[in-house]
């Protein structure tokens, strides 16, 4: 019988800690902390994301009932409600926030060659939010309406093996297309966005960029078609047009063409208009980029299912900012496991089995190897490939 280290212990070997540590130096996590360091704190908060644990309590309980082998996980500091409720509150989130870029840009190259559905060697972006709400007595920093509080989390998601490459944690005031001033474009990197980010002078930065874009266009949109393009309407593209705006203000925002593309979805009957500065890629090609930017939606479904980032275990901003880039940092890590492993379970599968193995004393390649490639329930579920296949 196998009598070596943990499967949570294994699981946090795959962590880059001397990297973790450059982020708690950078921000002086650990200045004057005597028994419960920046690393016991995120190492409980794993556990917690891990368990689907419910609140501090439930983690000091669950982890004192198994202290003789809090050592041999890493953890060294004494677990207690009340210390761990204040490095939640005290310690700056960004070390967590940074620790998950570095996690990000492990992933990435793993991932790199993942398909989602779309033949396109270049790297193919999701923009979009999500709300999760929030009780305004608790969190009267997170204002969202006159009787509502709420964050956003806005994602900016790698298509390829959906890897989110960057995470804006906002309050719920804040308008979806104005988070597009923070994006660092990728020249030749594809961006999809759903209509609400269709705000022409901020896409203008995208043609500065060399970088690209899709989106849909809205009803009244005010334009002159320059020429059209042939099309093969058995695709369901209806036409393939290159246009410029006219609008009073939309012609001076974007001054050059447009590619307007209207298609119809074979298997729905929907009408849709899309609009994309790229004038190369067939016009089918465009709708089927579109129609991937579905899996951000489908990823903001799977975090809030299988993470804890809809209760949180404080109240301050500093706290749900760090359990949010925890998540996200478990997510990714999980992740990282499943490709170094050859896995070829889903995230889903994955997680469940940590979640009740953790403290068992067996290879984790053991535990995960053999289980079946898909749980029955999964069987005919569209969802994505790196967490359903």
């Amino acid at each position: 019988m196998h009598t070596g280290r943990t499967i949570f212990a294994q699981v946090m070997d795959f962590l880059p800690l001397a990297e973790f540590r450059t982020c708690v130096a950078r921000y002086h996590g650990d200045y004057k902390v005597r028994g419960f360091s920046c690393l016991d704190q995120f190492l409980c908060l794993a556990f917690a994301q891990l368990t689907y644990r419910e609140s501090l309590r439930d983690i000091e309980t669950c982890l004192r009932a198994m202290q003789p082998k809090l050592y041999h996980m890493g953890i060294r500091g004494r677990v207690a409600r009340s210390t761990l409720a204040d490095a939640n509150e005290t310690r700056d989130w960004r070390i967590v926030a940074d620790f998950a870029q570095v996690l990000i840009g492990l992933a990435r190259p793993l991932y790199a060659t993942e398909p989602f559905g779309v033949e396109l060697a270049a790297t193919v972006y999701a923009f979009d939010s999500t709300t999760i709400d929030l009780c305004l007595a608790l969190f009267p920093w997170a204002r969202f309406r006159q009787t509502k509080g709420a964050i956003k989390l806005h994602t900016l998601l790698d298509l390829h093996g959906n890897i989110p490459e960057v995470v804006y944690i906002t309050d719920g005031k804040l308008h979806d297309v104005k988070a597009l001033d923070v994006l660092v474009l990728l020249p030749g990197a594809y961006y999809v966005l759903d209509r609400g980010y269709l705000d022409f002078g901020r896409l203008f930065r995208f043609q500065q960029a060399s970088a690209y874009f899709v989106t849909r266009a809205k009803a009244n949109l005010q334009f002159a078609r320059r020429c059209s393009h042939p099309v093969d309407k058995s695709t369901g593209i209806r036409c393939d047009q290159t246009i410029v705006l006219k609008g009073p203000k939309t012609a001076t925002l974007y001054p050059l063409p447009l590619r307007r593309i209207r298609y119809t979805d074979p298997e729905t009957g929907k009408h849709l208009v899309f609009l994309t500065n790229d004038f190369t890629l067939p016009a089918l090609t465009i709708a089927q980029l579109y129609k991937a930017r579905w899996q951000v939606e489908l990823f903001f479904k799977w975090i809030k299912q299988h993470l804890r980032i809809k209760a949180f275990y404080g109240t301050s901003a500093n706290a749900v900012k760090t359990q949010v880039w925890v998540a996200i940092s478990v997510y990714v890590l999980v992740a990282i496991v499943k490709k170094r492993l050859a896995l070829p379970q889903s995230l889903y599968t994955i997680l469940q089995v940590l979640s009740v193995t953790l403290f068992e004393n067996v290879p984790i390649y053991q535990a995960l190897a053999q289980l079946p490639n898909t749980l029955a329930t999964d069987e005919g579920c569209n969802q994505l490939l790196l967490f359903y296949r």
